[in-house]
């Protein structure tokens, strides 16, 4: 359990209730079964009333349980092993109600991303793409699908991009060292999070460079480094993280850097779908034609 919700807990343990003791004592044990109770599920498990543990939660500064109980989960989110979220996720799912859970999760986990997006910071972040003299796109580990399918589709809007790639720290720096307070760097990173994600932005933050982090909280560590912050949700589906609701963000900025210069990209588009024709990128009618008579 992080330092700062223990230290709490022992610092008021003298003055709980013999109740309440209970509680933080299993809390101390079991974050990761408690993160998913109710509070009657959890009194029940330690053997207080429900009142009690709304009590507790209290007396540790929460204005109810629901708060303690999405700190609780947070913690799971940043800092259980990819093998402990498996076995949570294992004794609170079962095998027929997976994917009910997972995709009624996603669904909701996009609702929240909408009613907490900053228009401010969504439009702010477009304009920096806009005047930036080049893009660099930062994920890495499973962010870097995200980075990656970034990368495609800005490549065809804009002629500056840099998809950083890399396993090892010190590839990273080596792509990112050019980086000027002209530049623009795109980072996305979701619990865990990417230490190497972080300390490159440091870095860049040093250069100058504008900053649009793509993350799931205002406590994550790329957050504080923003000049733009963009929200969107990520949650635990056994030891997957689900990229769902930062995926439709990332659509969604596409889109509008997109509209921001049409002109110029349908000139672009026009001339990829002759070199697309012309060397049979895509399968179109005409090839299943061909195949319909070869047969």
């Amino acid at each position: 359990m992080p330092k700062r919700l223990l230290s709490d807990m022992e610092k008021l343990y003298p003055t709980f209730s013999k109740g309440q003791k209970k509680i933080a004592d299993y809390l101390t044990a079991h974050y990761d079964k408690a993160a998913f109770m109710t509070a009657a599920k959890l009194g029940n498990t330690v053997g207080v009333s429900e009142s009690t543990v709304v009590r507790f939660a209290a007396e540790l500064g929460y204005e109810g349980y629901p708060q303690l109980q999405k700190t609780l989960q947070e913690i799971i989110k940043n800092y259980l092993t990819s093998v402990q979220r498996m076995e949570v996720d294992t004794s609170r799912v079962s095998d027929d109600t997976i994917i009910t859970k997972a995709l009624t999760a996603d669904i909701e986990m996009i609702k929240a991303t909408l009613e907490q997006i900053s228009v401010k910071d969504f439009t702010g972040s477009i304009e920096t793409i806009n005047k930036a003299s080049k893009i660099y796109i930062i994920g890495v580990r499973s962010a870097s699908s995200l980075a990656g399918f970034m990368a495609y589709y800005f490549n065809l809007i804009y002629d500056n991009i840099v998809l950083v790639n890399s396993a090892r720290a010190s590839d990273l720096f080596e792509q990112i060292y050019k980086i000027t307070a002209d530049d623009v760097c795109i980072a996305m990173t979701f619990p865990r999070y990417s230490k190497q994600t972080v300390g490159a932005l440091r870095y860049i933050r040093e250069t100058g460079a504008k900053i649009i982090s793509i993350t799931d909280s205002k406590m994550s560590p790329i957050a504080p480094l923003a000049d733009h912050l963009l929200i969107a949700q990520s949650s635990m589906v056994s030891f997957v993280d689900s990229l769902v609701a930062p995926l439709s963000l990332i659509n969604a900025l596409i889109a509008a850097c997109a509209r921001s210069r049409s002109e110029m990209v349908a000139d672009h588009l026009k001339t990829l779908e002759k070199v697309w024709e012309e060397y049979h990128v895509y399968q179109t009618s005409h090839d299943d034609e061909e195949e319909e008579a070869a047969r």
